[in-house]
């Protein structure tokens, strides 16, 4: 008998890319599905969503639409939406797309296989987008490597309640899984050849997991504890916040050679009026004294960020304040977006009176900025050896392979597929636009 097929479309940020993955280990395990590419021949569908998107919601709906056509040539197909914007919605989307079998929020995912059971046992859909605190994490199989780096979520859920975000909403309160359960399954992925490791959690330095002797252990301590573990040589993480990025985590950039040279810290404005508005809870002085105190630490540190541009009430002064504070940074990087607002935030509801066109203006002068600096740094790593992590064959180019840098650029060079998952070191002989070119280095 063959294999049922599951497709799944995964949308938003790394937290989503990791429970997409957890999805396909544990309807593989549970279920028997084996993962397509193909929607036509699926038997399963599974949209794992994302409430960052703008207008998020419509284009979930307008996919499902189109999802509804396949199902019509295929009536035995089922339907399971997922991710944050099922969490906002939740009998909503039923009610919208009634040729939805199953839904469920984030904290739910690893109640799947009994959802889709329920749902062809009851002749009706099911929902579930409720918050148990961690639960999902003592029901999902142990995890399936794919390649040499693995994501690895530490935490689930925010406490912050910054005014434009919906992820308290969607993903519940800061929830930190046990320090042993985090190592376990580090050590598993390393065993199966996992050489890098990226730590997530929406606030991820605000880690407080249970030790076995029931204390607190903090996000600094944890990365100790994974430096650690046999074959894991570079450790990452996302997306940490700036009240939580204490001095022992700092001094972590003295101590822990493993740890990359690249930190995304989001300040999302530089204007301390407009930072109060959002409820970040510093000032952009508070914030240049960490990167003084990071790049103190590790001088070669290369920085990203997330800025929002046009935040309702955002003067051209406080966007002056802001271009000041990327040029004292000099980010490598910037995930940035114009201020849109997400339904049930405070932010929503404050009057925004800046024209669009002013706020388009703002973040294309931002990102000139920010591209221009980014291209610098790389200008500067001409020459230089980097040891990189081998990912797989490049897109273009015959015999090439593309690798990762410590400070997250892409780098192609030529050499043989018995590289790939390998750490090697590279001489970086060209700069591009978006990657670096390079010769393989013999040890």
């Amino acid at each position: 008998m063959p294999a049922k097929k599951l497709y799944l479309r995964s949308f938003g940020c790394q937290m989503n890319d990791y429970d997409s993955a957890r999805i396909v280990d544990l309807l593989g395990e549970e279920l028997g599905y084996e993962q397509t590419t193909e929607l036509e021949e699926a038997d399963l569908v599974v949209i794992n969503t994302c409430s960052i998107r703008e207008k998020a919601q419509e284009k979930v709906f307008s996919d499902l639409g189109r999802i509804r056509e396949v199902k019509k040539l295929r009536p035995e197909m089922k339907i399971a939406v997922g991710g944050c914007v099922a969490s906002q919605e939740g009998e909503g989307v039923v009610k919208r797309a009634p040729w939805v079998d199953v839904v469920f929020g984030p904290q739910t995912l690893h109640r799947l296989p009994e959802l889709l059971k329920a749902r062809a046992k009851k002749g009706k859909p099911q929902v579930d987008v409720s918050f148990p605190e961690i639960e999902k994490f003592d029901h999902l199989p142990a995890p399936h490597a794919h390649g040499a780096s693995a994501f690895v979520s530490i935490m689930e859920g925010c406490s912050k309640y910054c005014s434009y975000c919906i992820v308290p909403y969607t993903r519940g309160e800061e929830i930190s899984r046990p320090l042993v359960d985090v190592l376990v399954e580090i050590a598993q992925l390393a065993d199966q050849g996992v050489k890098e490791v990226t730590l997530l959690g929406q606030n991820v330095n605000a880690y407080r997991g249970l030790s076995p002797q029931g204390d607190i252990v903090d996000f600094a301590t944890l990365l100790e504890y994974v430096h650690d573990i046999d074959g894991i040589e570079r450790i990452r993480y996302t997306t940490s916040h700036p009240r939580e990025f204490t001095s022992r985590l700092i001094d972590c950039y003295t101590r822990l050679p493993k740890l990359v040279s690249h930190v995304h810290l989001p300040v999302q404005s530089g204007s301390d009026r407009v930072l109060a508005a959002m409820k970040r809870g510093y000032t952009a002085l508070e914030y240049k004294s960490i990167i003084r105190k990071l790049r103190a630490a590790r001088p070669n540190l290369s920085i990203a960020t997330d800025i929002i541009v046009g935040f309702p009430g955002e003067t051209q002064a406080d966007f002056e304040a802001t271009m000041e504070l990327v040029k004292w940074v000099g980010f490598d990087a910037s995930f940035s977006f114009i201020f849109s607002p997400r339904p049930g935030t405070p932010a929503a509801r404050l009057p925004d009176d800046t024209p669009y066109d002013v706020k388009l203006e703002r973040l294309q002068t931002l990102q000139a900025e920010i591209d221009a600096k980014a291209a610098e740094i790389s200008r500067s790593m001409l020459g230089s050896v980097e040891r990189v992590l081998v990912v797989g064959p490049a897109k273009r180019g015959e015999g090439m392979l593309s690798a990762r840098t410590d400070n997250n650029r892409i780098v192609n060079f030529p050499g043989d597929e018995s590289l790939v998952n390998r750490m090697v070191r590279v001489k970086i002989t060209d700069v591009y636009p978006h990657t670096l070119g390079g010769e393989l280095v013999n040890e």
